[in-house]
């Protein structure tokens, strides 16, 4: 697997009845995440725990971020990290279909999660599914509590996990288990399992 935060997602452009793909570019998605909040350079660059001159080189492609700097701007952009490689919205599209074979997800890593994308030749999808193995065995291995825009549902596929929640006490969860909340609120999954355990996400977009 690629360490590379700049391998791209596949995306499929609707033109008539043809359909191209080309790559999503990361530094333009973070510049405009950043302007849909009417935020300057330094604004975001606090809100992420990143240096202005970092945030600048990876909104113009000058630099490559690491998989800790995908998680500060994930984080500061109240985001899940696979938005940001996920294309924005717009018009509605309709009769449209997307197949993921087993172990073809588009993959992305950090710290405490390893994120297989799914249906990812789709844009302007109002959901965000995707598979997700669970490294972290301890909340210590957090940046804080993630929270982005959206609601979410989790559903665990293998393992036992662990869901903590800013408002409610943590709930241990098995195989078959699922939960459906409110994405803004702080959340973190860590694995109970002597293996990582793997889960089923689902984000709204909008």
């Amino acid at each position: 697997m690629s360490s590379d935060p700049k391998s791209l997602i596949r995306i499929a452009r609707e033109s008539g009845e043809t359909l191209s793909a080309e790559p999503l570019d990361l530094g333009a998605r973070v510049r405009q995440l950043r302007k849909d909040r009417n935020w300057t350079l330094e604004q975001a660059a606090r809100q992420a725990g990143l240096a202005r001159s970092t945030l600048s080189k990876i909104e113009n492609g000058q630099m490559s971020p690491t998989y800790d700097a995908l998680k500060k701007l994930a984080v500061g952009l109240e985001i899940s990290v696979p938005q940001l490689f996920t294309p924005p919205q717009r018009e509605q599209v309709n009769g449209r279909m997307a197949l993921t074979r087993g172990g073809e997800g588009q993959r992305h890593a950090t710290a405490t999660y390893e994120h297989d994308l799914l249906a990812e030749s789709l844009t302007r999808k109002k959901m965000l599914p995707y598979r997700a193995r669970v490294r972290a065995r301890d909340m210590a291995e957090f940046d804080g509590w993630v929270r982005h825009d959206g609601e979410e549902f989790l559903y665990v596929l293998t393992g036992v996990v662990r869901l903590y929640t800013e408002f409610y006490e943590p709930i241990e969860m098995r195989r078959g288990d699922s939960a459906y909340y409110d994405a803004t609120m702080g959340h973190n999954v860590v694995s109970l399992s002597e293996e990582d355990a793997t889960i089923l996400w689902v984000t709204s977009l909008g």
